[in-house]
């Protein structure tokens, strides 16, 4: 009796969530009677009244794992429990559709799904776990923010993009002796501004995890220029915080849409160091979602198709409700509520590489 594998893409897009794909299409064609389908952007495909699953097979996906993004694409709204539905006065609600997805699951013959997503994605993994959907979770986020794996993939290939583009900031800030503040993505975790700032030569590297002072931050721009130097290179993290906790940023609009919009905290830093009496020209740089797209590194592809093998394997042994998991130099699982207990931030106290931007000179803002 053949088998069915539905596969969704939820959250950021990312780069490696192709070659994850790939992985369990071809870990399954090794198989007998074992197809895979996609849901159209995350779970909206098999939720919304005109349902949305397309095949998967080896032809399709052959090549794909140098391709950024996802081919079965994605969303950060709705999702099977917070599903947005527009109502005859034209005004938007959400309701809980999970339910229903159960029922839709097994019309279609869906013995199990694999979701690939963050730690939202993994809270939905959960949940339908609990009402008895046999799910596996894939970690995917740029912002390494899982604290039961490693690294996930595509934080790497972010990693890399961010540094590239830090490499041409350094050269114009040198040539015009100005101060540039590049800010990074990474939401509450520090990691894509730590890696960038070390691998990048910054100045100066502010994080989510350690306040900063813009004093401090004054005080190591003017040694900069005091010490012969003539120019000042600064990392900033998005979801980065001034000594009152207080992040930058805006409120979602979109229905079905929960997470606040980080971004413009390299503007408010410019303000105030100007609001410092700062002389110099500083300029601000954001990177936005170029640290999403476009192809991912070797490191990136590698462990994307380890996932998408071992997620499949997960499936094959029916041991669901877990997340694959990479723990160097192994490929494994843990329960989803073990892989959601806590979040995987830069600890200012034992992570060695803030110990080593330190003692190289990087002002932390603090």
């Amino acid at each position: 009796m053949s088998k069915r594998i539905l596969i969704a893409t939820g959250g950021g897009d990312c780069p490696g969530l192709n070659a994850v794909i790939r992985g369990v299409v071809k870990s399954a064609a090794r198989e007998e009677d074992w197809h895979v389908y996609g849901s159209i952007e995350s779970f909206n495909g098999i939720l919304k009244d005109n349902v949305e699953v397309v095949e998967l097979t080896e032809k399709s996906v052959s090549g794909l794992h140098v391709k950024g993004g996802t081919i079965i694409k994605t969303t950060n709204k709705g999702g099977p429990f917070y599903f947005p539905v527009k109502k005859d006065d034209g005004t938007w609600v959400t309701e809980d559709r999970s339910e229903l997805m159960k029922k839709r699951l097994k019309n279609m013959g869906i013995d199990a799904v694999i979701n690939i997503g963050g730690d939202g994605s993994q809270a939905i993994s959960l949940e339908l776990s609990k009402i008895g959907i046999n799910v596996v979770g894939v970690p995917k986020t740029i912002d390494n923010d899982l604290s039961s794996t490693d690294f996930t993939f595509g934080f790497q290939t972010a990693v890399q993009i961010a540094t590239e583009c830090f490499d041409k900031i350094v050269t114009t800030a040198e040539s015009h002796s100005r101060v540039f503040i590049m800010e990074v993505m990474g939401r509450d975790a520090g990691w894509i501004a730590l890696h960038t700032a070390i691998a990048g030569g910054a100045d100066v590297c502010i994080i989510p995890e350690i306040p900063y002072d813009p004093y401090k931050i004054n005080e190591k721009i003017e040694s900069c220029y005091r010490e012969g130097k003539g120019f000042c290179n600064i990392v900033i993290a998005e979801g980065a915080k001034a000594l009152d906790g207080k992040v930058t940023g805006t409120n979602p609009t979109a229905i079905g849409d929960r997470h606040i919009k980080l971004g413009g905290v390299g503007d408010k830093l410019k303000q105030e160091l100007a609001d410092l009496g700062i002389e110099h020209d500083i300029r601000v740089t954001v990177l936005g979602h170029l640290q999403r797209g476009g192809t991912p590194i070797a490191f990136d592809r590698i462990l994307a198709t380890e996932f998408g093998v071992k997620a499949f394997e997960l499936v094959k042994e029916g041991k669901f409700g877990n997340m694959v998991t990479y723990r160097h130099p192994n490929i494994l699982y843990v329960p989803l509520e073990e892989a959601l207990k806590k979040p995987h931030l830069v600890n200012p106290n034992k992570d060695f590489l803030v110990h080593t931007a330190r003692r190289i000179g990087v002002c932390l803002g603090d």
